[in-house]
């Protein structure tokens, strides 16, 4: 038999841990365990059991609840090959060294390994927007995690003011400072209903980066991860509300 989708590019990658299977794949080469978005396994070989998490933990789950959103956690065990996919969304590998936390949309979170700690925090700056949904997921220690886009991202370098649709950011140094800032004037056109489009921004100040992908949808099309609904013009509401229950 003879096609081009026997070609090496297609082929298995080999190795441990979490790698890229092509541009929007990933392979867990597994012996032991690792924690992946619900629902994001396409194929497995060898022995390995799934177990879901949920909302697990008194605190994560009160959060989840107060947002009223949630991208909820399988955990993996076992020894095989792993693949996993999130609607063809583009996958991206970090490497967490311990010097610093990174801050992810959990929308965007497709599977880490085990050895890193989260939770979920508001995004400073946002307490006053009452429905704002402003949660995400704030990962630390030393570890990879893969993550999602949808469409080619963009890395920008913190050292000047720097601002992003907060449906587009989709990642950052945990050590930069967050606010939020709105663009609109209140005005009769508002009033009116007349709007920029662009009522609200995420401003970052400080040293490191921020990931921003080419839309203002998180992978599978819907804001705030796995949430039942909205739509590019709700506002902020939700926007980057993926939250990870444990």
């Amino acid at each position: 038999m003879h096609s081009d989708l026997f070609a090496p590019s297609h082929a298995e990658v080999t190795g441990q841990g979490i790698q890229k299977q092509g541009s929007k794949m990933c392979r867990v080469g597994l012996s032991g365990e690792v924690m992946a978005r619900t629902g994001s396994m396409v194929a497995y070989q060898g022995d390995l059991r799934f177990e879901a998490l949920g909302s697990g933990g008194l605190g994560r789950m009160m959060r989840q609840a107060m947002t009223g959103e949630g991208v909820p956690l399988m955990k993996v065990t076992g020894r095989g090959d792993l693949f996993l996919a999130n609607a063809a969304s583009d996958v991206h590998l970090i490497d967490l060294d311990g010097s610093d936390g990174l801050t992810i949309n959990g929308a965007n979170v497709l599977a880490f390994d085990s050895s890193l700690s989260y939770d979920i925090a508001r995004v400073q700056g946002a307490g006053a927007m009452s429905n704002a949904g402003l949660f995400n997921c704030v990962f630390t220690g030393r570890g990879r995690i893969a993550i999602t886009t949808d469409g080619t991202p963009v890395v920008l370098n913190v050292d000047a003011a720097t601002y992003a649709d907060p449906q587009a950011a989709v990642a950052w140094s945990s050590s930069l400072r967050t606010s939020v800032k709105s663009n609109d004037s209140f005005n009769l056109g508002t009033l009116m209903g007349r709007s920029t489009g662009e009522r609200f921004t995420l401003a970052f100040s400080g040293q490191g980066f921020v990931v921003v992908q080419p839309s203002e949808l998180p992978p599978g099309g819907f804001i705030g991860g796995t949430g039942g609904g909205g739509s590019a013009g709700s506002g902020a509401g939700g926007v980057l509300g993926g939250i990870l229950g444990r």
